[in-house]
């Protein structure tokens, strides 16, 4: 059974990119050495790997990618940092009062 990964990483100027992948130490590589010149992590390097869960199924692991990539800073440090019961509050949309 082959694994895919769901990775997010921390770029030099402290943004997070979510990524997917069926080999994360081979994207990871490819993240630091600038391989695709066009991609969003290649003039934010150096690349720290923050977070990743592994999936059995690939698609699986694509649906969840999009989702994290949809998410605010916020909710994305939530899940680096384990306090999944955050999560839920931080999906709320926040309305702003007009006065």
């Amino acid at each position: 059974m082959k694994l895919s990964y769901v990775y997010i990483l921390k770029c030099s100027d402290e943004s997070y990119y979510a990524g997917v992948t069926t080999n994360l130490e081979k994207r990871f590589v490819q993240h630091q050495q600038g391989f695709y010149k066009e991609s969003y992590t290649y003039r934010r390097r150096p690349l720290t790997i923050v977070f990743y869960a592994s999936f059995t199924d690939i698609n699986i692991a694509i649906e969840n990618e999009k989702q994290i990539k949809k998410w605010s800073r916020a909710k994305k440090q939530a899940l680096i940092h384990d306090e999944y019961e955050a999560l839920p509050n931080l999906a709320k949309k926040k309305f702003r009062i007009k006065k």
